[in-house]
């Protein structure tokens, strides 16, 4: 395994408010060419609004509540979004270009989700093995999250912000690259 690399989300400016959060993201590319990633969200528990568990595997809709994401950059405009809920269910989409989702796409394994409830917050672990994940020496990582507050208000949180309104999509936001590890 590669040696973790640590970055601090931020909140993006429009939808900022009285909601105490911190989000780091840990990220390590595995011996096999997977991708570990630990979400480690730090607030007051009963400041957040966390789905109930559901059985693990694909749904749509995961970002509408608390929900971290992750953005894989393919070579050209094409890149793979992931989707990792607190409830378990999990969500792999891949685009040929800016917001142009592939509907033909069909994840070739899954992800494994854990998630653990702390005094101070949560972590959210994702494990997404090589099946799910672009080929290339190098993955161009835009980690992000969705996180909602008791109240119903979402905050949305990332590496770097680009646009006026929260959008992970664009690619000047995959401001993460981790080397593979096999030659």
């Amino acid at each position: 395994m590669s040696a973790p690399q640590t970055a601090t989300l931020t909140c993006h400016p429009a939808t900022t408010g009285a909601f105490a959060c911190g989000i780091e993201v840990s990220a390590v590319a595995t011996d096999d060419d997977g991708l570990i990633l630990s979400y480690r969200i730090t607030c007051p528990p009963a400041d957040l609004c966390l789905p109930a568990p559901q059985p693990a595997g694909p749904a749509d809709g995961l970002w509408q509540h608390t929900c971290c994401e992750a953005f894989v950059m393919e070579d050209g405009a094409a890149y793979r979004e992931f989707n990792f809920s607190p409830s378990g269910q999990w969500a792999a989409y891949r685009f040929t270009d800016y917001r142009k989702r592939d509907e033909t796409f069909t994840p070739a394994a899954e992800p494994q989700l854990s998630f653990t409830p702390l005094a101070d917050g949560c972590e959210l672990r994702a494990s997404l093995p090589a099946a799910l994940l672009p080929p290339g020496d190098a993955l161009h990582l835009g980690l992000t999250a969705v996180i909602e507050a008791a109240d119903g208000s979402k905050r949305y949180w990332a590496l770097a912000h680009c646009a006026a309104q929260p959008d992970f999509h664009v690619r000047q936001s995959f401001a993460l690259t981790l080397k593979r590890t096999s030659p």
